[in-house]
């Protein structure tokens, strides 16, 4: 029997949107991922000072939003804890949970530019097999002082390439505030409960 490979996709999800559904299923075939666990952050510790939509809304269209793919799951690793949720402790709990699978942590370009200034980096990299990294065509990233920072984790970073999606839960919140077309972002189903529950509308 192969190895389990299991995707560590973390988010606000605020709202899952059409972008999300198609660097996941990237990431999945091109890493050739079993599961795809998207894991729902309640209040990531870098946006304390953002206003976030709450969990229940959030929890739901994500239930929504990744219904339809067997492969992809929702995590409630950090749901059921207390924060701070930093992502060193979901890895560590997934791995936990899973102690006989490969662990593959998702992130895109601009996060791995930026994992040396994480908490416990160096940890985050120790407990992924693999760091598979989300790439915008013509991304270009500095490896060798990536590894300077972090040694050990060029050996773990895998590429997958993605298309050039210009779709953002930020801007979506701003168009559906603004009272302008939304509903070609979204799956049908989020666009449904956001266009009932009315959550974005000031």
């Amino acid at each position: 029997m192969s190895t389990e490979r299991i995707g560590i996709f973390g988010g606000t999800f605020d709202p899952p949107h059409l972008g999300h559904l198609i660097l996941a299923s990237e990431a999945q075939a091109q890493l050739e991922l079993t599961r795809l666990l998207w894991v729902l952050t309640p209040l990531p510790p870098h946006k304390l000072d953002y206003l976030i939509t709450p969990l229940a809304h959030r929890l739901k269209m994500l239930r929504l939003a990744i219904q339809g793919d067997p492969c992809f799951e929702l995590s409630r690793v950090e749901i059921d804890r207390s924060g701070p949720h930093y992502s060193v402790d979901t890895v560590q709990l997934i791995r936990d949970e899973h102690p006989k699978a490969e662990i593959i942590y998702l992130m895109g370009g601009d996060s791995l530019h930026n994992l040396a200034t994480w908490h416990h980096p160096a940890d985050i990299v120790s407990a992924c097999h693999e760091i598979g990294v989300m790439r915008r065509p013509g991304d270009s990233i500095d490896l060798t002082a990536l590894e300077a920072a972090l040694p050990g984790i060029t050996s773990k970073i895998r590429f997958v390439d993605t298309p050039l999606l210009e779709i953002s839960s930020r801007e979506i919140r701003r168009r559906a505030a603004a009272g302008l077309p939304i509903r070609y972002y979204l799956p049908p189903d989020v666009y449904a409960y956001i266009q009932e529950s009315r959550i974005y509308r000031q």
